[in-house]
């Protein structure tokens, strides 16, 4: 099963166990993050698309840490002027793990409600009225 999910802009296949580095998130370290923009999910064959997402559905997972990416170089040049800049840039970033995918029909548990068992009369009776209808209608 994986789906594929909108995070911070940006889209992402994930699947369950998958460690993933995504721009910089606001939460802790350590805390749960739910991400509800799922734009398509896959279940053993059976794929969902959204228009623009799937209601319902939402991707689960775990902030590990924060760091910096890989430092960039960027260079600048203009031949035959003398001009080059140099610099660089390292990206924030969040690492988390996907810990589940919740389907559009999965909902969380609610709260049961008690059944209530009929009697045998309240069963019967409408039975009894609709047969009683049926008869005045041939009659007439």
């Amino acid at each position: 099963m994986y789906a594929i999910v909108e995070i911070a802009g940006q889209q992402f296949k994930v699947s369950k166990d998958l460690k993933v580095y995504v721009n910089r998130l606001t939460n802790e370290e350590g805390s749960k993050v739910s991400f509800d923009k799922v734009l398509l999910l896959d279940d053993n064959g059976t794929i969902t698309l959204g228009a623009p997402a799937i209601e319902g559905a939402s991707v689960e997972a775990k902030v590990l840490q924060h760091l910096k990416g890989d430092k960039v170089i960027v260079f600048k040049k203009k031949r035959r002027k003398g001009y080059k800049k140099r610099n660089g840039h390292r990206q924030y970033l969040t690492q988390i793990v996907i810990e589940g995918i919740t389907g559009v029909g999965a909902k969380k548990a609610a709260p049961k409600k008690e059944a209530v068992e009929a009697t045998t009369e309240e069963v019967e009776a409408p039975k009894k009225k609709v047969a009683k209808a049926k008869k005045e209608d041939t009659k007439e």
